[in-house]
């Protein structure tokens, strides 16, 4: 007759600590693989907008991120984003320019649409409208979640591409020019793809659409 044999008391205290282990470690292999799992989901419907004809809805990755557009303070430029906007041009376009804790930068039209990626030009593209001067004369303070116009290369135009602040950059004031401020869905931009190392991002996040609230069933 075989005899039961008793667990010491560390034996005991092992096996629950492996028990543990192995329970963290295969849920943080779902939770680094679902990097959205604790990103706030944004329901468009129950939120109430004073201006609805200058809200504007990014979908990325992560959910929607909701930009309060502000042409009362940039016209031209915001006119210019909306046009962007009104014609898809946004849609399937890099995140090329990420810098962890301070901006996410997309818009190049030539050079960042997903399955026509030019890594090697990518951030100097160029839309088909003539470039546009900056509008940097109204004050406006660039906090977090603050959107805003990138620069040509040329350094004093604009043209499509444009950035969202991660933090407060105080510096960009009369530098830049402002569209707007995201609103809601935050989150969902700092899970964006980062280059690490790189301000460049190599394989990229996309923005999968921009509509002004409107026509956002489109």
């Amino acid at each position: 007759m075989l005899k039961k044999v008793k667990q010491s008391k560390s034996e005991k205290i092992l096996l629950t600590f492996l028990i543990l282990l192995a329970f963290f470690s295969i849920s943080s292999f779902f939770v680094i693989k679902n990097k959205c799992l604790f990103v706030e989901n944004i329901d468009i419907k129950k939120i109430n907008f004073n201006q609805p004809e200058n809200i504007s809805i990014m979908n990325i990755n992560c959910g929607n991120v909701v930009i309060e557009l502000m042409p009362e303070i940039s016209p031209n430029s915001v006119k210019r984003f909306k046009t962007f906007i009104e014609k898809k041009e946004y849609d399937n376009v890099a995140f090329h320019r990420v810098i962890d804790g301070f901006l996410v930068q997309a818009g190049d039209l030539e050079f960042g649409k997903k399955g026509n990626l030019n890594y090697t030009y990518i951030g100097s593209g160029k839309s088909k409208y003539s470039l546009i001067k900056p509008e940097i004369n109204k004050p406006f303070d660039f906090k977090k979640g603050s959107v805003g116009f990138a620069k040509s290369k040329n350094g004093d135009m604009e043209d499509s591409e444009f950035f969202i602040l991660l933090s407060d950059a105080p510096l960009f004031e009369g530098e830049y020019t402002p569209l707007g401020k995201v609103t809601h869905g935050f989150g969902a931009l700092t899970k964006i793809k980062s280059g690490n190392k790189s301000e460049y991002v190599l394989r990229p996040d996309f923005i999968n659409s921009i509509r002004m609230l409107p026509g956002i069933s489109n």
